[in-house]
Protein backbone atom coordinates (compact mmCIF):
# COMPACT_ATOMS: atom_id res chain seq x y z
CA UNK A 1 0.00 0.00 0.00
CA UNK A 2 1.66 3.35 -0.84
CA UNK A 3 1.51 5.88 1.96
CA UNK A 4 2.62 9.80 2.04
CA UNK A 5 2.31 12.91 3.88
CA UNK A 6 0.12 15.57 1.78
CA UNK A 7 0.82 18.60 2.98
CA UNK A 8 -1.41 21.89 1.91
CA UNK A 9 -3.18 25.02 3.49
CA UNK A 10 -6.01 25.56 5.01
CA UNK A 11 -7.95 28.31 7.02
CA UNK A 12 -4.42 29.55 7.35
CA UNK A 13 -2.89 26.50 8.90
CA UNK A 14 -0.48 24.43 7.19
CA UNK A 15 -1.84 20.63 7.12
CA UNK A 16 -0.09 17.46 6.98
CA UNK A 17 -2.69 14.65 5.96
CA UNK A 18 -1.64 10.86 5.45
CA UNK A 19 -2.93 9.30 1.65
CA UNK A 20 -3.06 5.76 1.60
CA UNK A 21 -4.16 4.15 -1.92
CA UNK A 22 -3.49 0.39 -3.25
CA UNK A 23 -0.32 0.86 -5.40
CA UNK A 24 -0.39 -0.84 -9.12
CA UNK A 25 -4.29 0.59 -10.47
CA UNK A 26 -4.32 3.12 -13.53
CA UNK A 27 -7.67 4.36 -13.79
CA UNK A 28 -9.13 6.79 -11.21
CA UNK A 29 -10.82 5.72 -8.48
CA UNK A 30 -13.55 7.35 -5.69
CA UNK A 31 -11.75 9.20 -3.06
CA UNK A 32 -12.54 9.52 0.32
CA UNK A 33 -11.66 11.94 3.04
CA UNK A 34 -11.72 10.98 6.56
CA UNK A 35 -12.07 13.55 9.61
CA UNK A 36 -10.62 12.60 12.55
CA UNK A 37 -12.51 13.29 16.01
CA UNK A 38 -11.18 16.57 18.22
CA UNK A 39 -8.21 15.03 19.21
CA UNK A 40 -6.71 15.49 15.99
CA UNK A 41 -5.21 13.16 13.29
CA UNK A 42 -4.25 10.16 15.62
CA UNK A 43 -4.66 6.21 14.85
CA UNK A 44 -8.14 5.93 14.64
CA UNK A 45 -8.87 8.38 11.63
CA UNK A 46 -5.78 6.91 10.10
CA UNK A 47 -6.46 3.24 10.58
CA UNK A 48 -9.95 3.52 9.02
CA UNK A 49 -8.00 5.52 5.91
CA UNK A 50 -6.13 2.26 5.41
CA UNK A 51 -9.09 0.09 5.90
CA UNK A 52 -10.87 2.20 2.93
CA UNK A 53 -7.36 2.02 0.99
CA UNK A 54 -7.54 -1.62 1.12
CA UNK A 55 -11.32 -1.54 -0.26
CA UNK A 56 -9.61 -0.03 -3.76
CA UNK A 57 -10.55 3.96 -2.49
CA UNK A 58 -7.78 6.86 -2.32
CA UNK A 59 -8.19 8.03 1.40
CA UNK A 60 -6.81 10.91 2.94
CA UNK A 61 -7.19 11.22 6.64
CA UNK A 62 -7.19 15.00 7.13
CA UNK A 63 -5.04 16.69 9.64
CA UNK A 64 -7.35 18.90 12.05
CA UNK A 65 -5.40 21.35 14.25
CA UNK A 66 -2.45 21.82 11.58
CA UNK A 67 1.10 20.37 11.40
CA UNK A 68 -0.41 16.89 12.05
CA UNK A 69 -0.84 17.87 16.10
CA UNK A 70 -3.11 15.36 18.33
CA UNK A 71 -4.20 17.20 21.54
CA UNK A 72 -4.88 15.16 24.75
CA UNK A 73 -5.77 18.54 26.91
CA UNK A 74 -9.79 18.52 26.78
CA UNK A 75 -9.45 21.93 28.74
CA UNK A 76 -7.17 23.15 25.66
CA UNK A 77 -9.21 21.59 23.22
CA UNK A 78 -12.85 22.39 23.81
CA UNK A 79 -12.39 26.35 22.96
CA UNK A 80 -10.94 25.55 20.06
CA UNK A 81 -13.59 23.32 18.86
CA UNK A 82 -16.08 25.53 19.99
CA UNK A 83 -14.76 28.75 18.06
CA UNK A 84 -14.93 26.11 14.69
CA UNK A 85 -18.73 25.09 15.82
CA UNK A 86 -19.31 28.95 15.76
CA UNK A 87 -17.87 29.28 12.81
CA UNK A 88 -18.42 27.05 10.41
CA UNK A 89 -16.59 28.95 7.15
CA UNK A 90 -13.69 28.01 8.68
CA UNK A 91 -14.65 23.95 9.70
CA UNK A 92 -15.60 24.16 6.08
CA UNK A 93 -12.19 26.08 4.84
CA UNK A 94 -10.44 23.33 6.78
CA UNK A 95 -12.39 20.31 5.11
CA UNK A 96 -12.26 22.21 1.85
CA UNK A 97 -8.15 22.10 2.09
CA UNK A 98 -8.37 18.64 1.95
CA UNK A 99 -11.42 17.71 -0.49
CA UNK A 100 -9.03 20.06 -3.22
CA UNK A 101 -6.01 18.05 -2.30
CA UNK A 102 -7.63 14.84 -2.57
CA UNK A 103 -9.52 16.06 -6.03
CA UNK A 104 -5.50 17.44 -7.32
CA UNK A 105 -4.24 13.60 -7.23
CA UNK A 106 -4.19 11.62 -10.32
CA UNK A 107 -5.43 8.92 -8.64
CA UNK A 108 -8.66 10.19 -8.21
CA UNK A 109 -11.80 10.55 -10.08
CA UNK A 110 -12.80 14.10 -8.70
CA UNK A 111 -16.44 13.28 -9.64
CA UNK A 112 -16.47 10.28 -7.21
CA UNK A 113 -15.86 12.27 -3.44
CA UNK A 114 -17.01 10.84 -0.15
CA UNK A 115 -15.98 12.59 3.24
CA UNK A 116 -16.80 10.81 6.60
CA UNK A 117 -16.12 11.69 10.02
CA UNK A 118 -16.06 10.67 13.78
CA UNK A 119 -17.00 12.89 16.18
CA UNK A 120 -16.20 16.89 15.40
CA UNK A 121 -14.65 15.10 12.20
CA UNK A 122 -18.40 13.96 11.59
CA UNK A 123 -19.42 17.66 11.91
CA UNK A 124 -16.64 18.30 9.68
CA UNK A 125 -18.23 16.13 6.59
CA UNK A 126 -21.31 17.43 7.62
CA UNK A 127 -20.34 21.37 7.25
CA UNK A 128 -18.48 20.70 3.84
CA UNK A 129 -21.83 19.35 2.42
CA UNK A 130 -23.67 21.98 3.88
CA UNK A 131 -20.81 24.45 2.35
CA UNK A 132 -22.18 23.30 -1.09
CA UNK A 133 -18.77 20.92 -1.70
CA UNK A 134 -18.60 18.71 -5.00
CA UNK A 135 -19.13 15.87 -3.01
CA UNK A 136 -21.47 12.59 -3.58
CA UNK A 137 -22.14 11.82 0.06
CA UNK A 138 -21.14 12.80 3.88
CA UNK A 139 -21.05 10.23 6.47
CA UNK A 140 -21.07 10.76 9.99
CA UNK A 141 -20.11 8.53 12.83
CA UNK A 142 -21.35 9.86 16.66
CA UNK A 143 -20.55 13.45 15.02
CA UNK A 144 -22.39 16.36 16.17
CA UNK A 145 -25.24 17.18 13.99
CA UNK A 146 -26.13 20.90 14.97
CA UNK A 147 -24.90 23.68 13.03
CA UNK A 148 -25.55 27.48 13.73
CA UNK A 149 -26.28 27.69 9.49
CA UNK A 150 -29.05 25.01 9.47
CA UNK A 151 -30.37 27.14 6.23
CA UNK A 152 -27.47 25.72 4.62
CA UNK A 153 -28.58 22.20 4.13
CA UNK A 154 -30.11 24.03 0.81
CA UNK A 155 -26.48 23.84 -0.59
CA UNK A 156 -26.10 20.13 -0.13
CA UNK A 157 -25.87 18.51 -2.92
CA UNK A 158 -25.10 14.60 -2.77
CA UNK A 159 -26.16 12.31 0.54
CA UNK A 160 -26.03 12.16 3.88
CA UNK A 161 -25.71 9.33 6.11
CA UNK A 162 -25.61 9.55 10.45
CA UNK A 163 -24.86 6.54 12.68
CA UNK A 164 -25.50 7.58 16.33
CA UNK A 165 -26.31 5.72 19.56
CA UNK A 166 -29.21 6.14 20.88
CA UNK A 167 -27.88 6.68 23.89
CA UNK A 168 -25.35 8.97 23.19
CA UNK A 169 -25.57 12.23 26.37
CA UNK A 170 -23.15 14.33 23.56
CA UNK A 171 -26.08 14.23 20.86
CA UNK A 172 -29.36 14.43 22.20
CA UNK A 173 -32.91 13.49 21.25
CA UNK A 174 -33.59 17.21 20.18
CA UNK A 175 -30.07 17.44 18.40
CA UNK A 176 -31.64 14.38 16.41
CA UNK A 177 -34.76 16.08 16.02
CA UNK A 178 -33.24 19.65 14.76
CA UNK A 179 -31.41 17.94 12.44
CA UNK A 180 -33.88 15.92 10.64
CA UNK A 181 -35.86 19.30 10.78
CA UNK A 182 -32.86 20.74 8.44
CA UNK A 183 -32.30 17.94 6.40
CA UNK A 184 -36.34 18.13 5.44
CA UNK A 185 -36.19 21.71 4.97
CA UNK A 186 -32.91 21.82 2.82
CA UNK A 187 -34.47 18.90 0.68
CA UNK A 188 -31.71 16.35 1.52
CA UNK A 189 -31.52 12.60 0.77
CA UNK A 190 -30.57 11.98 4.14
CA UNK A 191 -30.38 9.06 6.47
CA UNK A 192 -30.49 8.01 10.67
CA UNK A 193 -28.94 5.00 11.56
CA UNK A 194 -29.48 5.03 15.65
CA UNK A 195 -28.13 2.01 17.93
CA UNK A 196 -29.64 1.06 20.89
CA UNK A 197 -27.64 0.94 24.82
CA UNK A 198 -24.65 3.13 22.19
CA UNK A 199 -23.04 5.93 23.34
CA UNK A 200 -20.63 7.73 21.92
CA UNK A 201 -17.25 7.18 20.37
CA UNK A 202 -18.75 4.12 19.52
CA UNK A 203 -16.32 3.14 16.73
CA UNK A 204 -13.03 3.54 18.78
CA UNK A 205 -11.36 1.08 20.62
CA UNK A 206 -9.35 3.68 22.69
CA UNK A 207 -12.95 5.32 24.02
CA UNK A 208 -12.27 2.89 26.99
CA UNK A 209 -9.53 4.57 27.96
CA UNK A 210 -11.50 7.56 28.58
CA UNK A 211 -12.57 6.05 31.61
CA UNK A 212 -16.54 7.15 31.55
CA UNK A 213 -18.00 4.76 30.14
CA UNK A 214 -21.39 6.18 30.42
CA UNK A 215 -19.91 9.02 28.15
CA UNK A 216 -17.78 7.43 25.60
CA UNK A 217 -17.35 3.82 25.07
CA UNK A 218 -16.62 1.30 22.21
CA UNK A 219 -18.89 -0.45 21.02
CA UNK A 220 -17.64 -3.66 18.48
CA UNK A 221 -21.35 -4.46 17.08
CA UNK A 222 -22.21 -0.76 16.93
CA UNK A 223 -19.25 -0.44 14.87
CA UNK A 224 -19.35 -3.63 12.73
CA UNK A 225 -22.87 -2.38 11.75
CA UNK A 226 -21.88 1.38 11.01
CA UNK A 227 -18.82 0.16 8.83
CA UNK A 228 -21.00 -1.89 6.51
CA UNK A 229 -23.59 0.44 6.29
CA UNK A 230 -21.38 3.26 5.04
CA UNK A 231 -19.92 0.11 2.62
CA UNK A 232 -23.51 0.12 1.28
CA UNK A 233 -23.98 3.89 0.92
CA UNK A 234 -20.45 3.76 -0.63
CA UNK A 235 -21.92 1.16 -2.98
CA UNK A 236 -24.85 3.12 -3.66
CA UNK A 237 -23.18 7.25 -4.28
CA UNK A 238 -20.68 5.51 -6.27
CA UNK A 239 -22.47 3.35 -8.89
CA UNK A 240 -22.65 4.42 -12.40
CA UNK A 241 -26.12 6.24 -13.06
Amino acid sequence: MHEEILTYEADGLTMRSHLFFEAGVSAPRPGVLVFPEAFGLGAHAISRAKRLAGLGFVALACDLHGQGQVLSDMEAIMPIITALRQAPARTRARADGGLQALCARPEVNPAQIAAIGYCFGGTMALELARGGAEIGGAVGFHSGLATVAPEDAKNIKGKVLVCIGADDPAISPEERAAFEAEMRAGGVNWQMNLYGGVVHSFTNPEADAFGRPEFARYDAQADTRSWAEMRAFFNEIFSPA
